[in-house]
């Protein structure tokens, strides 16, 4: 006689042959691992920030050793992962994968290549930070413990990859540190050098955001959508230009909301707290929202009124 455990798993199998409900992989071939790609992430920014992550460096001969280790390292695995990412959809869209291997190979070299330049990326940010935050001691706490700095690495890592079309991968990269900081950074965004993002947590940065050089935003900023068209069919429209441009040497403080495609905010513009902006600003711009109106109660005013209130 089937038991109330067995109708239970019965009833959860019989969801995976349904065709409404695609919350399922069912293939010998895996996806990409989230945890893999976790332990990837530190690998990485111990490669980026040796002696802050990782193991501890004591001299060039050991730095020499350890980018060696690392190098290799992140080089077999990252390959494995864009190579499941790029199987999984050819064999979605019905392609041939004879030249999965081979792209992935060439995928994770051309990331490596790459390291020299997000380094330099790094640096400036991490000075901007300093620069720009009068509580910051040094770069040393900046690197430790500054979310900002993390989050915008973890962008700069896999932008990387989008810009090469690796599926999947630099999403999972970008929400690990969304995950861990509060901070939504969208892989696919285009930002300049010197960017800083100061407390940062509820900070988000859409897809077609592109930010220039020497750009500063604080917690709880929106770069967002207005809409999202769609086609006669009622299909979303994927690629356009939804979210706005930020042009260089901009101050976005803390929750602005600067929302589409066609919003610029030109060269040096400042825009204050919760500004909401749905429109173009010329360079050198200083938008504010307008203050708002407080009633203030003085405590023992309030009390004494209340007492009064009670003899009658």
């Amino acid at each position: 006689m089937e038991n109330d455990f067995d109708r239970i798993k019965r009833s959860i199998l019989a969801t995976y042959t349904r065709e409404d409900i695609r919350l399922h992989h069912m293939n010998p071939v895996p996806l990409p691992s989230k945890e893999i790609l976790e332990g990837l992430l530190d690998e990485v920014l111990a490669l980026l920030y040796p002696g802050y992550f990782g193991s501890t460096v004591t001299d060039l001969p050991g730095m020499s050793e350890q980018v060696n280790r690392l190098v290799d390292a992140i080089h077999e695995k990252l390959e494995q992962q864009i190579y499941l990412s790029f199987r999984h959809f050819c064999q979605r869209s019905g392609s041939d994968c004879s030249h999965c291997e081979e792209a992935a190979r060439e995928s994770a070299r051309i990331f490596l290549e790459k390291v020299p330049r997000l380094r330099e990326f790094m640096h400036d940010d991490v000075e901007s930070a300093y620069d720009g935050d009068p509580a910051a001691k040094s770069l040393d706490e900046i690197i430790f413990s500054y979310p900002g700095v993390y989050a915008v690495t973890v962008y700069r890592i896999a932008h990387e990859l989008e810009v090469q079309q690796v599926p999947l991968l630099p999403r999972i990269l970008t929400e690990v540190a969304h995950s861990r900081t509060g901070i939504d950074i969208h892989p696919g965004a285009k930002i300049g050098r010197h960017f800083f993002i100061d407390h940062g947590t509820g900070v988000v940065i859409g897809e077609t955001t592109e930010i220039g050089e020497r750009v500063r935003l604080y917690q709880g900023v929106t770069l967002g959508a207005v809409n999202f068209p769609r086609d006669a069919q009622g299909r979303l429209i994927r690629g356009q230009k939804r979210h706005p441009t930020v042009e260089d040497d901009c101050i976005i403080y803390a929750s602005a909301t600067v929302l589409g495609g066609e919003t610029i905010v030109g060269r040096g513009s400042i825009i204050g707290s919760n500004v909401r902006l749905m429109e173009s600003v010329p360079p050198g711009s200083k938008v504010m929202a307008e203050p708002t109106r407080h009633t203030i109660t003085p405590r023992l005013h309030a009390e004494a009124k209340a007492s009064s209130s009670k003899r009658k």
